[in-house]
């Protein structure tokens, strides 16, 4: 039984998790009186964290700490390589990883209490590394930017991931970072193409709006690096040189590019979002991913997990460091500055 659409959701269905006890299976009996497919409400639960700083020690991801302020996403790109870590809350990597989240209101008290810690070694933290901290409730709950409160008052080093505008309304912040070598963006382009991104991350910032944010930290002398990503073969790689010329033109200093793994329930919900949006191409885009992946939809090893190996890899990694050497965008980002880092007064100090 093939799911309906849910308007500006990226999912289609909430299949179990894979702790789950139970299971359930849609069936058609005949009844279509309820078959009317019902708006999806964001429901947003907080969380009372005790830490909120993660640690990370993975060789191919260039930070060691990372901080999120929200578990789930609203923006519900369907690619999501995070939506399977709903599971661990008892909710499907579905439709309940788009429309569940869980928000960590005392995020900000939680960072000042680290950051005063004795043992605390400063290093660069990056802030969404699993989901968006830009992402539509962050207008509501305003945590990312009492985070970045903290880490301006203390003069710590942070880089942010992000695909929404949004990102502009902390400019404030941002620019007097920016001045101090603490800060750098990574805005994140899958596409320039306005009717594929609607479909593909319903909820982000569109395409022309991204790149008009671009402009905009440009022009407040913030560091943008372009993430082409995820690169989806057949899908979007041919729009590779593309998306690095117009993010070259609007402003941005350097470019890197992933590409796209489906790991856990991830698989199952992209190959649904295929045929469902593009069931002519589904399988052609299936079987390029599995040529990048040793055959499998996701590969877990390091050093290959984020540009993939085989014929098809290489060529888009070769096409891309062509592009970014004639656009100018494969200079490194200048390492933030650590030495710059103060801890608030602390209990002890003022004895």
């Amino acid at each position: 039984m093939t799911n309906p659409p849910h308007k500006g959701r990226g999912a289609t269905a909430n299949p179990n998790g894979r702790y789950d006890l139970e299971t359930c299976e849609a069936f058609d009996d005949g009844w279509d009186y309820f078959d009317a497919v019902a708006q999806l409400r964001t429901e947003v639960s907080l969380e009372t964290a005790r830490t909120i700083i993660s640690r990370n020690q993975s060789p191919d991801i260039p930070f060691e700490q990372s901080l999120n302020p929200y578990r789930g996403c609203e923006h519900g790109c369907i690619y999501c390589f995070a939506r399977p870590t709903h599971a661990y809350l008892g909710l499907s990597p579905g439709l309940d990883f788009e429309t569940k989240l869980t928000a960590k209101p005392e995020a900000a008290k939680l960072l000042r209490k680290e950051l005063q810690s004795r043992k605390y070694r400063c290093s660069s933290i990056a802030l969404g590394a699993n989901t968006d901290p830009y992402q539509p409730i962050e207008r509501r709950f305003r945590i990312t930017r009492e985070i970045l409160e903290v880490l301006s008052e203390f003069r710590h080093p942070c880089t942010i991931t992000t695909k929404s505008a949004l990102v502009e309304r902390d400019i404030d912040l941002l620019a007097p970072m920016a001045e101090n070598n603490l800060v750098q963006v990574n805005l994140s382009l899958t596409t320039l193409k306005p009717e594929l991104s609607r479909t593909l991350e319903p909820r982000a910032s569109s395409p022309q709006r991204r790149l008009q944010t671009i402009t905009r930290l440009h022009e407040n002398k913030i560091p943008v690096n372009v993430m082409v990503a995820p690169v989806i073969p057949v899908l979007t790689d041919s729009e590779l040189e593309c998306i690095l010329k117009a993010a070259a033109e609007a402003g941005a200093q350097s470019a890197e590019y992933i590409l796209i793994r489906l790991p856990l329930e991830v698989s199952e919900l992209f190959e649904e979002w295929l045929n469902m949006h593009v069931p002519g191409q589904a399988q052609h885009v299936i079987n390029r991913i599995r040529d990048c992946r040793s055959g499998r939809a996701n590969d877990p090893r390091f050093g290959t997990r984020l540009r993939g190996e085989g014929v098809f890899a290489d060529l888009i990694a070769q096409r891309f460091r062509i592009a970014a050497r004639r656009l100018k965008l494969e200079t490194t980002m200048q390492a933030l500055d650590c030495s710059r880092f103060k801890t608030g007064p602390v209990q002890m100090d003022l004895f």
